[in-house]
C-alpha cells in the first residue's frame, strides 16, 4: 500500500496528481527567488499541478571551496519564509546536519536529505523528529532495493511523512545513469517516488573544478520517468541558467518548463495517472 503525504493543502500519493517539485538550485537573492517562484507557481496552477518551491540556502558539497554556497541558513530562511507567505506554495530545502534539520523545520514544509547524505542516521532521526515531510535522495551509489534501509530508519524515528526521490547512480568518473526500474522498487516501500529530472543529467565533477551537466536530456529522461509511474517530478529551474552559480549546464530553462510539463501531464495521463486522478 502506498501511503499518502500531506503537503501544505495537497496530498500525494498514488491516488493523487503527480506533483512539482521546482525552483533555483541555490537561493542567489531574494528578488530572483520571489520571481521565479511566482512564475512556476502561475505555470503549476495553469496546468492544475500541485507544486513545491525548491530551493537550498547552502550548498554545502560543491566542488570547489571557492564554489558559490548560497547565503547561509539565517539569511536563506527568512527568503525562504517569504516564499510560503507571498507565494502561497510549500517549501522544500536541504539540510545537512542534526541542527540544521531543526532550524529548518520551523521554517519549511519538506526537508531533504541531499544523496551523499542519506545513510546518516542521526540527520535522518532529526528530520524524521521535526514532524515535517522528509524527502530523501536516493545515494548515486545505493541500489534502489537499499533505500528500504532508509525508510525503515525515518519510520523508526516516528515519521511517515516520507518521499523518495532517484537521482541517478554513478557509473564510471564523472556520469550518471539512471535505472528506470529504481522507481517501482523504491515505490514498493509504501511511499511516493519522485523523478529528479535534473541531477540525473548532472556529470559530477565533470568541468574540473565544478560539475557539468547535459541539459538536452531532461525531457527524454522525465518522459521516460512519467512512463514508468512516478508519482512527482523535481526539477532545478532558472532564469538564466547558463549564467547561474550553481548547476546550470543541468537546470531547465524558466521559459521551457511549461513546454515540457505539459508533455509530460500528457504521458502520465497515457500511463494512467491523470491530472483528474484525485477527484
Amino acid at each position: 500500500m502506498l501511503h499518502d503525504v500531506e503537503i501544505g493543502s495537497f496530498k500525494v500519493g498514488a491516488a493523487h496528481r503527480h506533483f512539482l517539485i521546482a525552483g533555483p538550485c541555490v537561493i542567489e537573492s531574494e528578488q530572483l527567488v520571489l520571481e521565479t517562484a511566482h512564475r512556476i507557481a502561475e505555470i503549476a496552477r495553469a496546468l492544475d499541478i500541485p507544486y513545491i518551491f525548491k530551493s537550498s540556502y547552502d550548498k554545502a558539497n560543491r566542488t570547489s571551496i571557492s564554489s558559490f554556497r548560497g547565503p547561509g541558513i539565517k539569511e536563506g530562511l527568512a527568503i525562504l519564509k517569504k516564499v510560503r507567505a507571498q507565494v502561497g506554495v510549500p517549501v522544500l530545502t536541504d539540510v545537512h546536519s542534526v541542527e540544521e534539520a531543526a532550524q529548518a523545520g520551523e521554517a519549511v514544509d519538506v526537508l531533504q536529505i541531499p544523496a551523499f547524505l542519506c545513510r546518516q542516521t542521526d540527520l535522518l532521526a532529526a528530520a524524521a523528529g521535526t514532524g515535517r515531510v522528509v524527502n530523501v535522495k536516493k545515494g548515486q551509489f545505493l541500489s534502489p532495493g537499499e533505500m528500504a534501509n532508509v525508510v525503515a530508519k525515518l519510520e523508526e524515528s516516528g515519521t511517515r511523512k516520507i518521499l523518495l526521490t532517484e537521482r541517478g547512480s554513478s557509473f564510471g568518473y564523472n556520469n550518471l545513469v539512471v535505472d528506470m526500474r529504481a522507481l517501482p522498487i523504491m515505490r514498493k516501500f509504501g511511499y511516493p517516488v519522485v523523478f529528479d529530472a535534473t541531477h540525473s543529467v548532472q556529470l559530477p565533477g565533470g568541468d574540473g573544478t565544478k560539475s557539468s551537466g547535459q541539459r538536452e536530456f531532461v525531457a527524454p529522461l522525465a518522459c521516460a520517468a512519467a512512463a514508468a509511474g512516478c508519482d512527482g517530478f523535481f526539477m532545478e529551474v532558472h532564469p538564466d541558467p547558463d549564467h547561474a552559480p550553481s548547476d546550470g549546464p543541468n537546470m531547465v530553462p524558466l521559459h521551457d518548463l511549461k513546454k515540457l510539463l505539459e508533455r509530460l501531464m500528457r504521458i502520465c495521463q497515457a500511463a494512467g495517472k491523470g491530472a483528474d486522478s484525485d477527484r
